[in-house]
């Protein structure tokens, strides 16, 4: 059981009075404590309803969203993740620059290990788009070079 101190600074988990943003709002973002930082583990968060705008048109791009990390001391709050994705809902910027953004602000977030965004993006014009960011530490830059590679021939 999570004691009080571990969960200060959660205040969107059990509250009943859920505000959903209408504006890009990273600072919705809330952690938790690791319990095992001595453990290298992977977490996956599949976030399969993802909505941003197109900045040109303002039509509306619909995707989803992997996050895979690996968690040094803190981990992302998963309902906070829920409204930080959600205010993306009415934020202009290609497909490209959403993913790049979500990575970046879970590493100023958590400071993992390693981690990654990929995004899977419904065809717009016949076209669909699949960005791929990762960062990772000093240790595990083999896993993010080797990552990036398998991505890029097509192998995830």
């Amino acid at each position: 059981m999570r004691t009080s101190e571990e969960l200060e600074g959660i205040s969107l988990l059990g509250n009943q009075g859920t505000k959903y943003p209408t504006d890009y709002a990273p600072e919705l973002l809330e952690t938790f404590p690791n319990k095992h930082p001595e453990n290298e583990y992977l977490v996956t968060l599949n976030c399969p309803e993802f909505t941003s705008l197109c900045p040109k048109t303002g039509q509306p791009d619909f995707g989803k969203i992997v996050i895979r990390y690996i968690p040094r001391n803190r981990m992302v709050e998963s309902k906070s993740l829920k409204l930080y994705l959600f205010s993306f809902r009415n934020h202009g910027d290609f497909h490209e620059d959403c993913v790049n953004i979500i990575m970046k602000d879970l590493v100023n977030l958590m400071n993992p290990k390693y981690i990654e965004v990929c995004g899977y993006f419904m065809p717009r014009g016949g076209i669909s788009i699949i960005p791929f960011a990762n960062y990772a530490d000093a240790e595990h830059d083999e896993l993010r070079k080797a990552r990036l590679a398998a991505q890029m021939a097509g192998e995830m």
